[in-house]
């Protein structure tokens, strides 16, 4: 992996975030020769099942799968992360460190409050990444011409929606490969709410879902913070 310019690059409260929501995407654009990468806030040390170790071997595992170009993980502080001068800073230095075209965060609003805090620590950062006067060593201004923020546990109106049909087994492979927190019938771990069988099949309804809005099979949606614009609505067909 290396620090050259990225086309997308997601940011993600817990390490298993992007892999759940916007993987299929990530594929999709690295199989058309796009540069994706991902930063991780914190190391979801906090997570009912498995450790802080476990979680960086399977985000690791995971990003061979996906095929990304980087990943790094801020560790903020699962649960404890705010939105302060330090924060801001170290998401701002990843900006300017990959200088994304896109950037991908976490639902606006979610069951878990890191989701939304983190959604908002990124957009904030996405703008005085811009600001030449803020400084940060040996680093040029630089702010992603979009955001699009992923929709997580609570389902709501996708505003886009990218069809993974194609991609969509090797989405479920780098979910999977986060062992110790989905369905495993032989673990000892204590229950939650994303380790039953079903969570996983949750997982398929929200891809069948957004896929049949745009008449495909398996879609994953996003929220936009501007409107966006096209000189020309036949793309959009």
């Amino acid at each position: 992996m290396t620090n050259q310019p990225l086309n997308i690059l997601a940011f993600a409260a817990h390490p298993d975030d992007v892999e759940l929501a916007a993987s299929g995407t990530l594929i999709q654009h690295i199989a058309q020769g796009h540069r994706c990468g991902i930063i991780d806030l914190t190391r979801g040390e906090l997570g009912s099942r498995g450790s802080a170790e476990d979680r960086d071997n399977e985000a690791s595992a995971s990003s061979k799968i996906l095929g990304l170009s980087a990943r790094e993980n801020l560790n903020l502080g699962d649960g404890f992360f705010e939105i302060n001068d330090a924060t801001l800073m170290a998401v701002i230095k990843m900006i300017r460190k990959y200088q994304p075209q896109i950037v991908l965060a976490n639902a606006v609003s979610d069951r878990h409050p890191d989701h939304g805090r983190a959604a908002e620590l990124v957009s904030r950062a996405c703008f005085l990444s811009g600001l030449p006067k803020i400084i940060t060593e040996n680093q040029m201004a630089h702010r992603p011409k979009a955001i699009y923020h992923y929709i997580q546990d609570r389902g709501m109106k996708a505003d886009v929606i990218v069809d993974i049909t194609s991609v969509y087994e090797q989405k479920m492979q780098a979910i999977k490969a986060f062992k110790t927190q989905f369905y495993d019938p032989n673990s000892k771990e204590p229950e939650t709410p994303i380790s039953s069988k079903e969570f996983l099949d949750f997982i398929e309804a929200r891809a069948l879902e957004y896929g049949r809005v745009i008449g495909t099979k398996y879609g994953e949606g996003f929220t936009t913070e501007r409107t966006l614009g096209t000189n020309s609505l036949i793309p959009l067909l």
